[in-house]
């Protein structure tokens, strides 16, 4: 159903087109910061908004296709807007709105030219992940997803006179582009060289590929996609890049851009394939718990507060890709009920993640202005001077530590339920597995959750451990604005789940064949499966927890106001607290280093008995990096010596080149 003929995919083109207009305006006025900050980017989160609107209209419709009048002579450019792009387009757009309005705060210090090539670097990288989740054909899919990757380059460079922001550019363009050609292979894969129609989408889910071929399709998705979403061992560039980008790009790259590559994952294996094999999910389960649990145990370490985050990013990517694994190994054995469950528990989870991960990297970005300081260990007690961002970032730590009523427990608690309720499968190997595997989800449950209490407390609680910080100033009206709306996402998402799933029912739908539903009467209990099996009440759960504290104070001023004096609290014998006697980020980390020491690489400076200014230093690197990717780059160093030899600059040579290589040609025809 349309309104006066204009349909949700009318609305989409047009906030892409929208997007692309106000980043030209903002190149096109780089002298005018309090334009680009108070009207352009109010004005794209605008259209963020609209964005996320067309996708929720475009739920319950029937697919919107449309051909451009552009691209290449016989390979127009195709668009199609159903249920499982629509809901990606609420994710983005309900995520950028909040992000965008806090770049109007943001962003306030910048001025002249770099501000204005932001602005279009911004928009841009916004209208190309738009595009990508409309693309309908290879070719549109490719030029939208390279458009994102070197847009995304340019932001993760903004300050690119500092080396080391060069370098973690460098390995963020060189691993996308590496996925890219896998991308693009699968694509060519499924086209099948069957001409040139064949590289619209439509003409790939008539393709029926054989078993083998399928496979072939499905692991260059997964290498290509997962290098963009940052599955090990393809995660070296995230905790790079997210330290070296703005904050209010590192929130979209994390929330926003690591989703579209699940979208390729969900597009490419349960829409374009039409055939799912077991062994698909098991391959896919396995990567996802191995990415979890090293996501979190390198979160744990972390002293800077953007590189423990870009790891928690890659925990939650992990738990995606379980939820994914395990859709495929019940699709693929007729479990279509549980294949829905643990798809809903993956789409649930996408969404939770793109609020409360947008919402702490953009009050990292609050704390950095305000302090300078992005080193845990040089903070502390900023409660007091930052309310606003300690109260607004208090809602996406308990989000993210997946704590009740907020949105980050719904998604996990419906991901192990598809693994406590999953019957018997005819695989033994598998039936073992997924025990091991819900282990593992509660175990980066736990960790998560002691992550983000070394996180917040170490930032906000205690005293400043530096006395610069007595001079920080909380976030700005522009940047609470956007806080609040992150926040309050996190809060809807925990407390209205019924009303989620049913939008996801019709996304699982299309998908598997089968949707999630509400077992139970009403709108207040989630039931995945059976109400008498397995419900959740996040009101009823809110309404206790509020009873609880009230009862709880009533008790305390009935019976004991008045009986207490006030008094200094014991200090443990010591006569004068200071900031050094409160947990460091590095001793906060310790007993993970401790426990998992195998799997990290670690250099320990420790102070001698005689130093008079001592210090302790210890680093934990990964050891993927020095096993796998330094070879490499020593190989391709060495092989690009070798190949120097031939260049020496001399036009003789070059010409003696072309005549030996003429005469070897004739020497075979």
């Amino acid at each position: 159903m349309d309104i006066a003929g204009v349909l949700p995919l009318d609305i989409a083109g047009a906030a892409i087109v929208f997007w692309l207009a106000l980043g030209l305006m903002g190149l096109a006025v780089p002298r005018s910061p309090r334009f680009i900050n108070h009207i352009i980017f109010p004005i794209g989160a605008l259209v963020a908004l609209a964005l996320a609107g067309a996708g929720l209209w475009a739920l319950g419709e029937t697919p919107n296709i449309a051909v451009l009048p552009l691209g290449l002579p016989d390979l127009p450019l195709h668009l199609r807007l159903d249920p499982l792009s629509a809901f990606f387009l609420i994710l983005l757009g309900g995520a950028s709105f909040g992000v965008s309005l806090f770049c109007a705060g943001y962003f306030r210090s910048m001025a002249g030219n770099t501000l204005g090539l932001l602005c279009l670097e911004y928009h841009l990288f916004l209208a190309g992940m738009a595009l990508v989740l409309l693309a309908d054909d290879a070719y549109m899919f490719m030029v939208a997803w390279e458009t994102m990757a070197l847009s995304s380059y340019f932001l993760v460079t903004t300050d690119h006179r500092i080396p080391d922001i060069r370098k973690a550019g460098y390995l963020y363009l060189l691993v996308a582009h590496v996925g890219a050609i896998a991308i693009l292979l699968c694509f060519g894969v499924m086209q099948g060289g069957h001409g040139v129609g064949a590289y619209t989408f439509a003409a790939m889910r008539e393709a029926h590929l054989s078993a083998f071929w399928s496979s072939v399709a499905f692991l260059l998705a997964l290498f290509g996609f997962g290098a963009k979403a940052g599955v090990l061992p393809m995660h070296v560039w995230l905790p790079e890049a997210h330290p070296a980008a703005p904050s209010p790009v590192s929130a979209l790259m994390s929330g926003v851009m690591l989703k579209t590559a699940i979208y390729g994952i969900l597009r490419v294996t349960f829409d374009l394939l039409d055939v799912q094999q077991w062994w698909w999910g098991v391959l896919a389960l396995a990567l996802g718990l191995m990415t979890a649990v090293f996501g979190v145990m390198f979160a744990a370490v972390q002293g800077d507060m953007k590189r423990l985050l870009a790891y928690s990013s890659i925990e939650n990517i992990g738990l995606l890709l379980v939820g994914i694994g395990l859709t495929i190994i019940f699709h693929a054995y007729g479990k279509d009920a549980l294949a829905a469950l643990s798809l809903t528990a993956a789409l649930y989870h996408s969404l939770n993640h793109a609020f409360f991960k947008s919402l702490l990297f953009v009050g990292t970005g609050s704390i950095l202005h305000a302090t300078g300081e992005r080193n845990m260990g040089r903070l502390g007690g900023l409660i007091r001077r930052m309310p606003w961002a300690a109260a607004l970032m208090l809602v996406g730590v308990l989000s993210i530590a997946g704590l009740p009523p907020l949105n980050g427990f719904v998604s996990e608690w419906l991901l192990l339920q598809a693994f406590l309720l999953s019957p018997g499968l005819p695989n033994s190997y598998i039936n073992m597995l997924i025990p091991v595997a819900a282990a593992v989800i509660a175990l980066s449950a736990a960790l998560a959750a002691y992550v983000m209490v070394k996180f917040y407390g170490i930032i906000f609680l205690g005293q400043p451990r530096e006395a610069a910080l007595e001079q920080a100033h909380d976030a700005g009206i522009w940047e609470r604005i956007g806080l609040s709306w992150l926040a309050l996402g996190c809060v809807a998402l925990g407390l209205a789940p019924v009303f989620v799933v049913h939008q996801l029912d019709l996304v699982t739908q299309m998908l598997v064949g089968h949707s999630l539903g509400n077992q139970a009467t009403g709108w207040l209990f989630l039931a995945p499966v059976d109400v008498e099996r397995a419900s959740y009440s996040p009101i009823y759960f809110l309404l206790a927890v509020v009873g609880v504290m009230l009862v709880s104070a009533w008790v305390v001023h009935h019976f004991y106001h008045g009986r207490l004096r006030r008094g200094p609290a014991w200090d443990c014998g010591f006569p004068e607290q200071n900031a050094r006697m409160q947990d460091t980020a590095e001793g906060f980390g310790q007993p993970i280093r401790r426990i998992f020491e195998p799997f990290f690489k670690i250099e320990n400076e420790l102070p001698g008995a005689f130093d008079t200014h001592p210090h302790y230093r210890g680093r934990s690197d990964d050891r993927i990096w020095f096993a796998v990717y330094l070879p490499i780059k020593r190989i391709t160093e060495k092989l690009s010596s070798w190949a120097s030899l031939l260049q020496h600059g001399r036009i003789h040579l070059y010409l003696s080149y072309t005549f030996v290589t003429l005469l070897v040609l004739l020497a075979f025809v």
